[in-house]
This record gives structure tokens, C-alpha cells and sequence, in this order.
């Protein structure tokens, strides 16, 4: 994804991104409301939120999904995760630790960032929470990059 920073959405909203990529299809907002533990309302509006930005469909009484642009930034959002996990790892951090860690700050980190540890990292393929997916904007740089 080349147009994106990293920071056009709120950690909330990028937690949802990553749930809905687990899914291969349409999920019910209550169970969406169930698993992150809050109020149906509340995510009917971050929902809502998201529709604007082209990165869900949202099926009014069926639920939700990813759309094609929304399935790529979320896979950026869980490459993210896994190369802050990793390179936490490299200062001593059990997988545990580093992965809590990466979780409470990984929204704040931009794209730019996350290519730059990657590259330094060697463009690896596998984080401690499985399998690094790699864009082409990292590894394989393009000349309109």
C-alpha cells in the first residue's frame, strides 16, 4: 500500500481491521460487540466510522466485512504488529512481553518506520505471531515509490 502513513485510523479502529481480516466473510456486528467486550451501539458507530473510508462493506441487519482495500491495510496493520514484536524480541523480551508490547504502541508507528526496521531486520518472513506478509513497497520497491 503506497498511499498510506499508517496513522489514518485510531488504535479501536485498527484492532477491528485485524478481527474482520480473521473472517472470510460477513460478520455480525454482535459478535463483533461481544468479542471486543463493548455495547453493540458502539461498534455499529465505529462501523459506521469506517464505511466512509472505503475499507469495509457494511451489509445493513447482515454485518460487515473487509473490502478488497480494507483486507491490504489490515494486512499492513498485522505486518506492523509482527515486526514490532520481532524487533522487541531482539532486546530480550519474551514473545509474550513483545507482543503486548507492540500492542500498546504499534498504532503510533508509521509505515515509513515499520519498512525502514523491516529492511534492517533483513525482510523477515516470520514474526512471533506467525507469518510476515510483505508489501511491495518494502521489499521490492518500486521506481514511482
Amino acid at each position: 500500500m503506497k498511499d498510506i502513513d499508517g496513522y489514518e485510523l485510531s488504535p479501536k479502529k485498527n484492532e477491528l481491521l485485524k478481527y474482520l481480516l480473521n473472517w472470510d466473510g460477513v460478520v455480525k456486528t454482535t459478535d463483533i460487540a461481544g468479542e471486543f467486550e463493548v455495547d453493540p451501539s458502539t461498534i455499529t458507530k465505529m462501523i459506521g466510522e469506517l464505511s466512509t473510508t472505503g475499507l469495509i462493506e457494511h451489509v445493513p441487519y447482515h454485518g460487515v466485512r473487509l473490502s478488497d482495500t480494507g483486507r491490504e491495510y489490515a494486512d499492513f496493520l498485522v505486518r506492523r504488529h509482527r515486526i514490532l514484536g520481532l524487533m522487541l524480541s531482539h532486546y530480550g523480551l519474551t514473545h509474550e512481553e513483545a507482543c503486548a508490547e507492540a500492542a500498546r504502541f504499534e498504532s503510533y508507528v508509521s509505515k515509513e518506520t515499520i519498512d525502514r526496521i523491516c529492511a534492517s531486520l533483513g525482510h523477515p518472513t516470520m514474526g512471533l505471531c506467525g507469518r510476515i506478509k510483505h508489501d511491495t513497497c518494502c521489499c521490492c520497491p518500486t521506481d514511482d515509490r
